[in-house]
């Protein structure tokens, strides 16, 4: 019981990944507007292209914290190194 609370605890990044639905869909009432006009565009437009361009920053947040991607990320690292140095 102990060890799953503390690899929980330690995957806490993942809770980034909960960004983008938030912005696109738990938000879109409240941007569901035409004015102001941001940059020439509609407000409901800029806030889904702002939307569509954090997407990536909150995916990298999540992958970045995450104790468990970042030791695939060093294992396929790892293989690489091998492959060329033969």
């Amino acid at each position: 019981m102990a060890a799953t609370r503390e690899r929980s605890a330690s995957r806490r990044s993942l809770w980034w990944l909960l960004g983008p639905p938030v912005m696109f869909c738990g938000l879109l009432p409240f941007t569901n507007r035409v004015d102001p006009v941001v940059l020439g565009m509609p407000f409901l437009l800029f806030w889904l292209l702002l939307a569509t361009l954090l997407a990536p920053v909150f995916v990298r947040l999540a992958a970045k914290g995450d104790p468990v991607w970042a030791a695939a990320r060093r294992r396929e690292q790892g293989r690489q190194r091998g492959r060329d140095a033969r």
